[in-house]
């Protein structure tokens, strides 16, 4: 363990043998930080926070503070982190609230570009691009390998989905689909987000699948519900389309469309 003499660290604390954590930062009571982390200098993670392995924290973040919600009375919530995140500088991401099941959790592999912030109760999947000064309120999902560009922001309780696109200065305010790149103010549908697909090595048939739905559900002038129910057709022989079917079929604040 390298922790510099100068770093204020909490009686409780929970701090793995080969932790590094720099100069002057906080690490509170209730903090658990997994093997393989580096913590910079004046980083502040405070608890109940549980981060697990090869996490990286730089310098002025602030990690797991209390939530910013007027209803917040001081009740213990909690903030929970996989593994091999990065968190630049000044990025906030705060605990979660009892209004929506007491946490905010990150999973493994994101990217989270400085000034970003991750309010109260957000559920973040995994190998997600946070551009800076990317704004998430409170009770935003988002899928894994969703990309979201800088100063882009989702309203509260909007979802995004699986490999979706968000261009800078967009502002979601209904649901993205899955594998969608959305652009304006308020978030339209564009296109697919073919370049993302192609890097992660989706076939050809895959893409040809996904673009024949997103005609469906864009592009046909169908109701959602007629849409929906060609993409249930669709699913039955493409896996790779079951996933926005499922997505849509949960959406409570509508999709953008």
């Amino acid at each position: 363990m390298s922790i510099d003499p100068r770093a204020v660290i909490a009686a409780d604390a929970r701090i793995a043998a080969d932790v590094e954590i720099g100069p002057y930062a906080v690490i509170g009571p209730g903090v658990s930080i997994g093997p393989g982390c580096w913590i910079g200098p004046h980083a502040v993670i405070q608890g109940p926070t549980t981060m697990g392995a090869g996490n990286r924290v730089f310098q002025f973040a602030s990690i797991g503070d209390v939530p910013q919600d007027k209803k917040y009375a001081g009740e213990e919530t909690r903030l929970e982190i996989g593994d091999r995140n990065t968190f630049r500088e000044y990025v906030t991401v705060n605990r979660g609230t009892v209004t929506g099941n007491g946490a905010t959790r990150i999973g493994s592999d994101n990217l989270l570009l400085a000034y970003s912030h991750v309010a109260h109760d957000c559920i973040l999947g995994n190998h997600i691009v946070l551009s800076n000064v990317v704004m998430l309120a409170g009770h935003v999902e988002l899928g894994d390998w969703v990309i979201m560009s800088g100063y882009a922001g989702a309203h509260q309780h909007c979802r995004i989905g699986a490999h979706a696109f968000i261009a800078n200065n967009t502002a979601v305010l209904q649901d993205i689909p899955p594998y969608v790149l959305a652009t304006g103010q308020p978030a339209e549908p564009r296109a697919v987000n073919l370049e993302g697909l192609k890097r992660r090595g989706f076939s050809e048939e895959q893409t040809r699948a996904i673009r024949n739905a997103y005609r469906a559900l864009y592009r046909s002038e169908l109701k959602l519900e007629e849409a929906l129910a060609q993409l249930r057709e669709m699913a039955a022989s493409q896996q790779c389309l079951q996933v926005m079917v499922e997505f849509i079929e949960g959406s409570t604040r509508g999709l953008a469309r």
